[in-house]
Order: structure tokens, then sequence, then C-alpha cells
């Protein structure tokens, strides 16, 4: 069992807790009539952006395979709006106002950036790089750690001219 996936069970039943509560404040403070009635609209809401982000999720998908461009950013900018309208969906106040935050264009893209941080760490290199495209890296001359290895016989390829940058890929080994 994954190390993440143990907390799951615990996490559901806090949800569950954190959303009682703050339905029961709520409905004290505006009414339990209006606090059920702000929750079903949400859930509507969240019916409506599930459609609209799947479609759209699919669309951008496929626009990017007929273009012969990686999928990768429309893939994980779909995840993240299905999980937004998912969120809004599942009854509760905490969950839609998560979930509406994710349609935030700021916060949507920087959960769009950890989910594809975490695609690539989950996938092997070649297959990162099929999803999202080549990663672009920086690499500047400096002073070697004391705590690396000593350079190699054969010096490689040329360095590049001062101060500028090599575009390439990241190569993972193979793991076993």
């Amino acid at each position: 069992m994954r190390r993440g996936l143990r907390f799951v069970p615990l996490a559901l039943l806090l949800t569950g807790i954190v959303e009682v509560a703050v339905f029961v404040l709520l409905g004290r403070w505006i009414g339990f009539g209006w606090a059920i009635l702000l929750v079903l609209a949400a859930s509507l809401a969240g019916m409506v952006l599930l459609r609209r982000e799947g479609l759209r999720a699919w669309r951008g998908f496929r626009a990017a395979v007929e273009a012969g461009q990686p999928p990768g950013s429309q893939v994980s900018d779909g995840l993240v709006g299905l999980l937004a309208g998912l969120l809004l969906v599942i009854p509760g106040l905490v969950t839609g106002l998560v979930g509406v935050l994710l349609t935030v264009p700021l916060v949507r893209r920087a959960v769009r950036r950890q989910v594809q941080g975490v695609a690539e760490r989950r996938v092997s290199g070649q297959a990162a790089g099929d999803l999202f495209g080549p990663r672009r890296v920086r690499v500047r001359r400096g002073e070697p750690r004391p705590d690396a290895a000593p350079p190699p016989a054969d010096p490689g390829p040329p360095p590049a001219a001062a101060g500028g940058a090599i575009e390439g890929e990241i190569v993972e080994p193979r793991r076993p």
C-alpha cells in the first residue's frame, strides 16, 4: 500500500467532521434553509462545471494530439478543472469553497504545475517527455561541490559560451 493512501480514511473522516461543523455554524448564522440552498446551489454549479471542464479537457487533448504537440498540459489543466467540479458537486461548504478556488486562474495554474510535477516524478523521463514535452534546464558554470564525484577522464561536449544556456532533455536512468 502506498504511503499516502493510508491517510485517506482519516482525511475523509476529518473532512466530514469539518463539513458538518461549518454547516451548523453557517446554519445558525444565516439560517438552515439558506445554508441548504447554498449547498444545493454549489452542487448544481459543480455539475455544470464538471460537464464543461470534461468537454474542454477532451477538446484540448484532441487538439494537442492532432497538432502533434504533447498533450500533458491540457490533461493536467483538465484534471484540475474536473477536480474543481467534483469538489463542488460533493455536498459541503468547505469542499465547495476549495472547488471555487480551483477555478481562479492563478490558483489553477499553481495546482496544474503541481499536478504536472507529480506526474513527471511518477512516470519515466521518456513518458514525461511524451506527455509534457522536453524539459528545459539551465546549466550554469560554477565550482564543483566538495562532495561531488571527480570529473570523468573524457570531458564530453565542449562547454557553452560564457553566460549561455544549454537546452536539453533530462534523461533519467531506468529503475530496476
